[in-house]
């Protein structure tokens, strides 16, 4: 490990790659901030929420590190456009991180392009979804899981 990255950081760095690419971002960073701070949308933020080392049937074997990441999604199309519904480019944004999220066609697996240490990278868990009805803002959040190596 040089550079101060981690296989860690190589795979948050992974994820957020993925994930800016899907769909036309005008804001996305590794660094959360809260919607009203934030002055271009559609905004994306890529976050690690924590990891997993479930129980192992003999001690001796690696761990099979799981990561659980979050994806945030602002929108606001309901301020750009008073007859559309705040949620409906939140949606548009939402299916294009899960068509991006999709296995490989060929391996059955999304390694986040580094089969080296991610073995599957897959989105788990209810997305949290506010709708923006009152302040025009629609948000969700997309849970997501990648298996170390």
């Amino acid at each position: 490990m040089t550079n101060n990255v981690t296989p860690r950081n190589v795979v948050m760095d992974a994820l957020f790659t993925v994930a800016s690419g899907a769909f036309e971002f005008k804001t996305f960073d590794q660094r959360l901030r809260p919607a009203l701070k934030v002055n271009d949308f559609p905004a994306l933020f890529v976050i690690s929420a924590g990891e997993d080392y479930p129980p192992r049937q003999i001690r001796q074997l690696p761990p099979k590190i799981v990561i659980d990441a979050q994806i945030w999604i602002y929108s606001n199309g309901g301020k750009e456009n008073i007859d559309e519904p705040p949620e409906r480019s939140l949606n548009d944004a939402l299916d294009s991180i899960e068509e991006a999220l999709q296995p490989n066609i060929v391996t059955g697996v999304q390694t986040l392009d580094l089969p080296e240490r991610v073995s599957h990278c897959w989105i788990e868990g209810r997305i949290e979804k506010y709708p923006g009805v009152l302040d025009g803002i629609a948000k969700a959040i997309v849970p997501v899981k990648i298996l170390l190596k």
